[in-house]
């Protein structure tokens, strides 16, 4: 199999390609949290919050040095920064999208969406005149997130997932159960789960725990 080279393609479907494929790429991805505290209880609950977008960081090198020839005693080469600045005017706004274009990175089996959010470029090597020639740029890579794939993919609410709601003057737990999963007659779950005796004993305020069913 020969060799696979890696690409930007844009929004327009034209494509940027690299000069040299990354030596290692990182990807990155987590899940935010928060703490409720709940009176009556030794510490606060640990709730889902929502999950983060992934980052993609790489680093990509560029060079246009010529070195000398055996009958051409003098090196050269030309602006390497006409190369890097492809990269960088990425994270520029496109004046027909008015925001920065969305970009894939795409080599072999990796295919990321989003946008560019960060490009650190070091210059490494220069001619004698000061022009460089050689460049590092770290790239970083932010996903763009779909809402509509993952409505389709996860939705947001479903009595497969334990949820936690406030009490509000006039509810009752037989309220909770209809509007959680269906039925009213699932109050006697919710009393268990939350170990209320009395249907009748919630109050304003007070947190309630919809278990997973």
């Amino acid at each position: 199999m020969g060799l696979v080279k890696a690409k930007l393609i844009l929004e327009d479907n034209t494509n940027i390609e690299v000069q040299f494929n990354p030596a290692e790429y990182n990807i990155s991805e987590g899940a935010n949290y928060a703490d409720k505290n709940v009176p009556g209880l030794d510490g606060p609950i640990t709730q889902y919050i929502s999950g983060t977008a992934q980052t993609l960081n790489m680093t990509l090198i560029f060079d246009t040095y010529e070195p000398p020839e055996v009958l051409k005693l003098s090196e050269s080469g030309t602006d390497v920064t006409k190369k890097t600045q492809k990269i960088v005017e990425l994270t520029y706004i496109k004046g027909d999208l008015h925001r920065p274009p969305v970009v894939t990175f795409s080599w072999s089996s990796l295919s990321f969406k989003g946008v560019i959010t960060d490009v650190k470029q070091s210059f490494t090597m220069f001619l004698s005149d000061g022009m460089p020639v050689r460049a590092k740029l770290d790239v970083t890579f932010k996903s763009v997130f779909d809402i509509t794939k993952a409505k389709r993919k996860s939705p947001f609410e479903s009595p497969d997932r334990t949820k936690f709601r406030t009490v509000h003057e006039g509810e009752q737990l037989w309220n909770f159960a209809y509007k959680e999963y269906g039925s009213a007659k699932m109050w006697r779950v919710i009393a268990k789960e939350n170990g209320i005796m009395n249907p009748l004993d919630i109050s304003p305020g007070q947190i309630i725990k919809l278990p997973a069913i």
